[in-house]
């Protein structure tokens, strides 16, 4: 029984280590967007412009695809910052809205009140 236990507590360790992997892997996410913003805005406009010559174009765009996959703003992703959880999240509080709507209710939010009329 008390194996059952330890191997339960092990489980719930590994499951928390886990949402902060995705949450770490996301800021990372958006660090690397941050960083190679400026180079991928100026290599997508080259690529789009049509004045130029093909050979150029396609030399920036060989270039646009060897920057890191994970600098691209489409791979970040909004997560609660206490759960992980990846939909349902209010932008403004950074967390999902059932974590939102328990805090709340506990009048841990300053400001924020159930409605009532």
């Amino acid at each position: 029984m008390l194996d059952f236990i330890l191997k339960g507590r092990n489980l719930l360790v590994k499951m928390e280590v886990r949402k902060e992997n995705r949450n770490i892997r996301d800021n990372h996410r958006r660090l690397l967007a941050e960083k190679f913003e400026l180079k991928r805005n100026f290599f997508k406009a080259l690529v789009r412009d049509p004045t130029l010559p093909q050979e150029m174009r396609e030399l920036h765009a060989y270039k646009l695809a060897k920057l890191p996959r994970n600098s691209s703003f489409t791979r970040v992703r909004n997560r609660c910052v206490f759960t992980g959880r990846p939909r349902g999240v209010y932008q403004l509080f950074r967390m999902s809205r059932l974590v939102f709507r328990s805090l709340a209710s506990q009048g841990l939010l300053e400001g924020i009140r159930k409605a009532s009329w």
